[in-house]
């Protein structure tokens, strides 16, 4: 008997709808409705919830190799989740570009280390840099709001997007010979490179 069947007979047995066996469970009753039509499995702690509430074991509920196999993907589905995360993290990690002194300004002869802002005002490339950290931060925060999305084409848009702004703030600054800021700009588009390369290899 699979799983579905299963809860749609324990619920029955304690003459529960759906939407009382949600609420029991603090999930939603399309959640339950996907469970037992099989369009859906529930999670690791959905199932020790169900499985604390009808009294009954997770072994009963599940077979160990459907376990095994659900265990692996929730691992899977939150890894991916941990990289996007960072992904957008790091992202909003730019800001470090913004207010840390890593451009130089000279004055009277000497050179002094100096935050955007201060930079932006004497250098006509000062506002191009502007543009691509604030739309990199955006992009994170974009990103970070999209973390429970199920929109996936926009996620990937996003990423996409981030990722070329990137590109762009690296050559950008390695083409004014802004030393310090590329490094640290390189530096956070290889993070998100590595990102993206552990979550394709979890698949």
């Amino acid at each position: 008997m699979e799983l579905g069947e299963k809860l749609q007979q324990l619920r029955k047995s304690r003459d529960l709808t759906q939407e009382e066996l949600a609420e029991a469970l603090y999930v939603s009753r399309t959640a339950v409705s996907k469970w037992e039509s099989g369009r859906g499995y529930p999670s690791i702690d959905s199932l020790k919830e169900i499985s604390s509430y009808f009294g009954v074991s997770v072994d009963a509920l599940l077979s160990g190799e459907k376990l095994i196999g659900l265990a692996a993907r929730e691992n899977r589905a939150n890894l991916h989740r941990l990289c996007e995360t960072l992904f957008a993290v790091t992202d909003l990690m730019t800001l470090l570009l913004i207010v840390l002194p890593l451009y130089p300004k000279v004055v009277e002869g000497y050179v002094y280390a100096v935050s955007l802002s201060t930079y932006a005002k004497t250098a006509r490339h000062g506002t191009v840099y502007w543009v691509l950290f604030v739309d990199l931060v955006a992009a994170g925060a974009v990103k970070l709001a999209l973390h429970q999305c199920k929109l996936l084409r926009f996620r990937r848009a996003v990423t996409v997007c981030s990722v070329v702004l990137g590109i762009a703030a690296v050559l950008a600054l390695a083409l004014a010979g802004e030393t310090y800021a590329v490094a640290l700009a390189f530096l956070l588009l290889l993070i998100k490179g590595g990102l993206l390369f552990k979550s394709a290899k979890i698949g």
